[in-house]
């Protein structure tokens, strides 16, 4: 039977082994369903939000705001060490190598290692493994639809 034949009662080689990747790579990525509601299936996508919103949901909520306005300043942390981690990497390639491609390709690597390495700082300084990051962003952002559709 040719592999398009719709009567055939097993799936050929290809589609197979890409289900199987599919499903491996599905548990793995689970935790993006938390987040479904929010991102697919929207007729309008989810109005911006200003700082003052946020600290609107901190003020607010004294379950989750406490645990966003934590993972806030992770945020804050790991982008330091991003610009930290950009800078230094280029700088030592320009200053070894004045290749100018070099040059660029260290400043993205030195920006994601840094963003990296900044992350697990703050993870351990501000003991986010502590903490349910995630659902206090959902939270934020289902109060944040809520109000933005004037449903509070």
């Amino acid at each position: 039977m040719a592999e398009g034949d719709s009567s055939s009662s097993t799936p050929g080689f290809f589609r197979g082994h890409w289900e199987g990747w599919k499903e491996y790579w599905g548990e793995r990525f689970a935790f993006l369903d938390n987040y479904k509601k929010h991102i697919s299936h929207r007729e309008n996508p989810i109005p911006s939000w200003s700082d003052s919103d946020v600290e609107e949901f901190i003020a607010s909520d004294p379950i989750h705001g406490p645990t966003l306005k934590t993972a806030r300043e992770a945020v804050k942390i790991a982008a330091v060490g991003s610009a930290i981690g950009a800078l230094s990497s280029a700088g030592v390639a320009w200053k070894y190598s004045k290749s100018p491609h070099g040059t660029v390709l260290s400043l993205g690597a030195g920006a994601v290692f840094g963003w990296t390495f900044g992350q697990e700082v703050a993870n351990h300084w501000l003991q986010l493994y502590r903490l349910d990051t995630m659902s206090a962003q959902v939270k934020f952002l289902d109060w944040w639809v809520n109000k933005s559709e004037g449903r509070s």
